[in-house]
């Protein structure tokens, strides 16, 4: 019971379970409540996302960042640019197989020069047999010596 009795609450004292003389809790369904009331939004299932989209633009950046490997440490790429001086080779940046290309980046295969600059379209990756240079990742005068000044062609698929 409570100990309020002042002067000017007209009202009968509260019970301490409940209501008046109890009959809220004597009747209410803590269950139904329970199994009735909004808990909110559902949990968002990430996993979903990743399996539509595994890469995106930033992932495929990162990715060219860190899968690279300097052209004057590799003997194929020597032979190819005899041209080039090792210096200018050190600063030739190799993507390793299995790089996604960024969709409407340009890149040269240093393997396949004739063919020349192009830009990548979505889903295309670096190849065992390809020796892939992106233009973002390289000196503008030494792209311009590899490409001869070639514009770049939209790689279309085969």
């Amino acid at each position: 019971m409570s100990d309020d009795r002042s002067p000017g609450d007209a009202r009968k004292p509260y019970s301490d379970i409940g209501g008046p003389e109890a009959r809220h809790a004597q009747t209410h369904d803590v269950a139904r409540e329970m199994a009735t009331n909004p808990t909110g939004p559902d949990p968002v299932d990430e996993s979903f996302a990743e399996d539509l989209a595994p890469e995106t633009p930033e992932s495929i950046r990162q990715a060219q960042v860190e899968q690279v490997e300097a052209a004057g440490d590799m003997k194929d790429v020597i032979d190819l640019l005899p041209e080039f001086n090792q210096g200018d080779l050190s600063h030739l940046e190799i993507l390793e197989t299995g790089t996604p290309l960024e969709q409407g980046a340009t890149y040269l295969d240093l393997k396949d020069r004739q063919r020349g600059p192009f830009k990548a379209i979505g889903g295309q990756a670096v190849e065992a047999s390809d020796r892939m240079v992106a233009k973002k990742t390289t000196d503008y005068d030494l792209w311009n010596r590899l490409t001869s000044d070639r514009e770049a062609e939209i790689e279309r698929p085969g």
